[in-house]
């Protein structure tokens, strides 16, 4: 266990912690919220004593472990991404040598009946347990099975772990963090580097860990999927619900609406006790009367309303400019980046106010496609067109980096501005939060958050009519998260968006491209619809072998053009086998019937039954068709069956 006591910390001189007081169980699944800037990260560093608290103690059980992710982090590797992994086993190698020298000990001794030599024989089982609970025999098994969770490919495995982008050596560190099997895992955003799949398997994974998990997330899928507990860090107290984070939403609001209630009555009360203080305090025979009630005053413990901020950003999209019925055209569209060949011979046509999602792992060509849509990459192959009268609007994955640190958030927008829209600059960043010593702040000093916003600010100078969002909500809260969704939902134009947030995307868009094996697959509908219809959940889909191999290299063609339906043509074949089913059934219940009814005539014992031949040929008929529908049922089944698993 993990006991924090009276914890204090102060941050620029306010506090972000006042004496907060809460233990973490051995397989406590925690979820750490609150608004940007309340202290959910410093608590994580705190907890794994990487900084100090101003007062309080941070109490962990004897010979239990800390894990710990950072939001973001530089990792400092020269070697491959399975030998970097591989080091999260430093611990076994130790610890092997140890058992090596215990049991030369053991063999070396006589004393078998002393003190001496049962404390080895102890020391050694000890040490021999630990080591196959952190899976000492089968070291590179387990490195390999996490990794290609986290959405390694066996080819990553001998590549440098410098040659990847700053998210995959991120997921390098989270593989050798589970390896290492801490008692308590902390994780700060481990979603903003992983994709849909990926955070899957990681929720698949951290579901059945057998710590404790706690973690920083503004995903609230992932929440759900993990948390049984939410401590919510609010004004510099926390609030600890046993429930899952959606559950902890409708208790907040509760008790807020509570201590509003409590607070109300209280307010009444001393204004009643005041206004008789008031009328009485000058007449003698009601001395006593007043000092009791000055007294129940001063003693009456006063109920404070949590400060809780309710700023949040506000927004809307100008109109859309008016644009052609056709906004994308791609007739065998193809990128590599030298002998690595993302996509390939890809077909897609994208018509005026669709809501497209681009879904699927990492590396797949997401961003890539993304960027020759808005023209940054132009060495491809085939044909792209973009529409009549197309103008683009664009937030890039790593847009909040390429702001320029040393201007001001204020000239940041103003370089940007062009013509009315200039008297508007600060009105626009009051919408995104940014008050007036805000704006004199240079972009190199701004958190995260602060610079997604800013990014997000800049899209609103210029009217567009097609938005392309590459992973928009990373570092953005769940109320700015929650604006952001609903802008998009009234702007008029066309949307494309790339996003893991599974949250975001529901409801959001109409259409889906999925990314894989070197092509692109549209779906029609939601993006729980598309997990549900691929039975993603459990990342069956990267088990199932249903693959297309080209030359020993995995590769799918584009489907779109004859697969626009496949949602309502599963639920038509779905219909026709329940359909098929239920006609086979009820024609076994009729012939059931008129079977009986037979045999009720045979038992009658009529005399005319022996010779009437033709009532046999019948009755044997009918038995013969009873026993081969029921054959046709039992096939009928096994097919609905595995059409709908």
């Amino acid at each position: 266990m993990i006991s924090v006591n009276n914890l204090s910390v102060q941050f620029t001189g306010v506090d972000l912690f006042n004496g907060i007081t809460f233990n973490i169980g051995d397989h406590d699944r925690i979820g750490l919220v609150g608004k940007n800037g309340a202290g959910k990260s410093t608590l994580l560093k705190i907890l794994c004593r990487q900084q100090e608290p101003e007062t309080g103690t941070i109490t962990i059980a004897s010979g239990q472990t800390v894990g710990y992710l950072p939001q973001e982090m530089v990792p400092d590797t020269v070697g491959s991404v399975l030998d970097e992994t591989m080091t999260a086993f430093e611990q076994i190698d130790q610890m092997e040598a140890e058992q090596q020298r215990l049991t030369q000990q053991i063999t070396e001794r006589t004393d078998y009946e002393s003190k001496e030599y049962e404390k080895l024989l102890s020391q050694l089982h000890d040490i021999t347990e630990h080591i196959a609970l952190l899976g000492g025999s089968n070291r590179r098994e387990l490195a390999e099975k996490i990794l290609l969770g986290l959405g390694f490919k066996h080819s990553d495995f001998e590549r440098l772990v410098a040659e990847f982008s700053g998210g995959w050596q991120m997921r390098v560190e989270l593989a050798k963090l589970l390896l290492k099997h801490p008692n308590f895992i902390l994780l700060d955003e481990p979603t903003n580097h992983l994709d849909i799949e990926s955070i899957q398997w990681l929720e698949s994974y951290l579901s059945t860990y057998e710590g404790a998990v706690v973690l920083v997330s503004h995903d609230r899928t992932f929440l759900d999927n993990i948390t049984k507990r939410t401590i919510e860090i609010t004004a510099g107290r926390i609030y600890d619900y046993k429930v899952p984070y959606s559950e902890y939403v409708v208790q907040m609001q509760e008790r807020r609406a509570s201590q509003m209630a409590s607070l109300t009555n209280q307010q009444r009360q001393v204004a009643q006790i005041e206004a008789f203080i008031e009328r009485f305090r000058y007449k003698a025979t009601k001395s006593k009367q007043v000092q009791s009630r000055i007294k129940m005053l001063e003693r009456m413990e006063k109920i404070n309303i949590d400060e809780v901020s309710t700023e949040s950003i506000h927004f809307q999209f100008p109109p859309a400019p008016h644009s052609g019925k056709i906004v994308l055209e791609a007739q065998h569209l193809g990128k590599a980046y030298g002998d690595n060949q993302v996509f390939d011979n890809v077909d897609f046509l994208v018509t005026k106010g669709t809501k497209l999602a681009f879904v699927g792992r990492n590396g797949e060509g997401k961003t890539t496609l993304a960027k020759i849509i808005v023209g940054e990459l132009t060495d491809y192959s085939g044909v792209f067109k973009l529409g009549h009268q197309v103008q683009i609007g664009y937030y890039a994955q790593n847009q909040a980096a390429m702001l320029d640190g040393e201007k001001t958030v204020f000239q940041t927008i103003d370089d940007a501005a062009v013509g009315d829209i200039r008297p508007k600059i600060r009105n626009i960043l009051g919408s995104f939060l940014f008050d007036n010593d805000d704006i004199e702040k240079k972009v190199k000093v701004l958190s995260g958050g602060e610079k997604a916003r800013l990014a997000l600010a800049k899209l609103l100078l210029t009217p567009c009519n097609l938005l392309v969002l590459d992973e928009p909500t990373n570092h953005l809260d769940m109320d700015s998260k929650d604006i952001l969704k609903n802008a998009l939902l009234q702007y008029t134009g066309t949307l494309v968006v790339v996003s893991h947030d599974r949250d975001f995307l529901q409801g959001l868009t109409d259409s889906l491209f999925e990314f894989r094996d070197g092509g692109i697959h549209e779906f029609k509908g939601d993006i729980f619809e598309f997990l549900e219809y691929h039975k993603m959940e459990h990342l069956k889909e990267l088990e199932s072998g249903k693959r297309i191999t080209d030359n020993g290299k995995q590769k799918a063609q584009s489907e779109n053009k004859i697969n626009y339906q496949q949602s309502k043509e599963r639920e038509r074949e779905l219909r026709k086998l329940r359909s098929n089913v239920e006609k086979i059934e009820q024609e076994i219940a009729q012939l059931e019937e008129t079977i009986a009814n037979k045999e009720t005539f045979l038992s009658s014992g009529n005399a005319n039954i022996s010779a009437n031949t033709d009532f046999y040929t019948e009755y044997q008929a009918l038995k013969d068709q009873l026993e081969q529908r029921m054959l046709d049922w039992e096939e009928a089944t096994i097919a609905l069956e595995e059409f709908s698993s």
